[in-house]
């Protein structure tokens, strides 16, 4: 998935604010130039140091500026745990094959191949997009890189820039297109550091993180930014190239700089372990308002799970209710009351918007409109919630549900069946 495309923001009057701006800025800048003098005054007459300690005149003879001992000693935690993986974050170098034409040129310097009917074709390899990953396993000579699927999506060949500069080609081992996951994999001779992970189940809202990666291309590789874990579950949509909506994710939220390039590079705790994956970011909301700050990573525990099912099995086998849903947050007061009937104590769950074709669901006796709010013993709150009871179990294991109709509680058993269908647009599949 790749980052949203940033909107102009709504214009908002500031009048009043910017003059008094102007005036705070006219006022500092006055204050600061008369400090600057002040100070710079003393040095070139010998009455100070460029460290603003007072000394007896003439002691700086030379009148010039030192530079001071840095006052900070050793490595910070943050520095510490940089180093601890920075050699196992790599570039990913997106290779497509691409037409060139010999003609005349055209409008805009594009080849106007109709213009002369004796234009020639050929084909070659250059590099349409690149992203980030991190190595994470070695084995013998092989060694494993996770990455997100849009990263490699529609590539004809896959390079990889080691943190030393080295490029190396890779090779995909499977895809999920709904985590937006991949595992590519390349020789692992000149590969020093692999990355560990850590418990995503363990973050806490307000720790420190640090995004490294590849903003805007190799050119900027092994980048790190700094910033907090804002929030441990959010759900978002994940979409796919054309913009239709594939699946609905539960992320981390962080506030740490993710930008085109980080995508596929971890978020790393201060122990120096990999706690997600980094995916995407909001830049702008559905009204175009700009936004800052609002990056989100794929959790550690979910990425682990996936990437030795690709390992193992090159693609994700998923069990499925086969209905589509929607949470129960979306339906207004009203609706819930006349259409669902539901008591006013029931206001969390998942509302049964249609039975797919075949359905593990409908096999049960459930039904359009029913209101899943347990299974397995666990409240329903979300879809994220829903999916995570749902993804404990393989294809062919029996759940036990409980779901309001028509105001009345009711139970049933449902065979899982395997994910064959998407994620629509207003609504998931599952």
């Amino acid at each position: 998935m790749m980052d949203n495309q940033q909107k102009t923001p709504k214009k908002k009057r500031g009048f009043n604010l910017w003059w008094k701006v102007g005036v705070v800025a006219l006022f500092a800048g006055l204050v600061g130039g008369g400090i600057a003098y002040g100070v710079g005054y003393l040095i070139d007459n010998g009455y100070a140091t460029s460290s603003s300690t007072a000394v007896p005149k003439g002691s700086n003879k030379s009148g010039g500026t030192k530079v001071n001992e840095n006052k900070v000693t050793g490595s910070t935690q943050s520095t510490k745990a940089f180093k601890s993986v920075k050699a196992a974050v790599v570039s990913v170098v997106n290779l497509q094959a691409q037409s060139s034409s010999t003609g005349s040129l055209g409008i805009y310097g594009t080849t106007d191949s109709s213009s002369s009917s004796s234009s020639s074709s050929s084909s070659s390899l250059e590099a349409s997009s690149e992203g980030s990953g991190v190595i994470y396993k070695k084995d013998g000579n092989t060694a494993y890189i996770v990455t997100n699927n849009h990263v490699v999506s529609g590539s004809s060949a896959l390079e990889v820039i080691l943190s030393n500069g080295k490029k190396l080609s890779a090779t995909i081992v499977g895809t999920d297109s709904t985590t937006d996951l991949a595992v590519i994999k390349i020789n692992s001779s000149d590969v020093t550091t692999i990355a560990s992970f850590g418990n995503s189940n363990q973050i806490e809202a307000g720790q420190d993180v640090l995004a490294i990666g590849s903003p805007l291309g190799s050119e900027y590789a092994t980048s790190v930014t700094k910033g907090i874990i804002s929030a441990k579950k959010r759900t978002v949509q994940v979409q796919d190239n054309s913009g239709n909506t594939t699946a609905n994710a539960s992320v981390i939220q962080t506030d740490a700089a993710i930008n085109p390039g980080n995508s596929g590079g971890p978020l790393v705790n201060m122990a120096g372990q990999v706690i997600g994956i980094n995916s995407m970011k909001l830049s702008s909301d559905d009204d175009g308002t700009s936004v800052e700050g609002m990056g989100f990573s794929i959790p550690s525990n979910e990425v682990v799970s996936v990437i030795n099912q690709l390992v193992k099995n090159g693609k994700i086998t998923r069990p499925a209710l086969g209905i589509e849903l929607v949470s129960l947050d979306n339906v207004s007061a009203a609706q819930q009351k006349s259409i669902l009937k539901l008591p006013t104590s029931v206001n969390k769950g998942i509302v049964v918007m249609k039975i797919l074709s075949p359905s593990s669901a409908g096999n049960a006796g459930l039904q359009k409109y029913d209101v899943i709010t347990e299974m397995d013993g666990t409240k329903i709150t979300s879809e994220a919630t829903l999916k995570d009871v749902l993804y404990k179990h393989k294809v062919g294991d029996s759940v036990s549900v409980k779901y309001y109709r028509d105001g009345q509680l009711k139970s049933a058993t449902i065979k899982l069946s395997e994910s064959t269908a998407l994620l629509s647009s207003d609504s998931s599949s599952e």
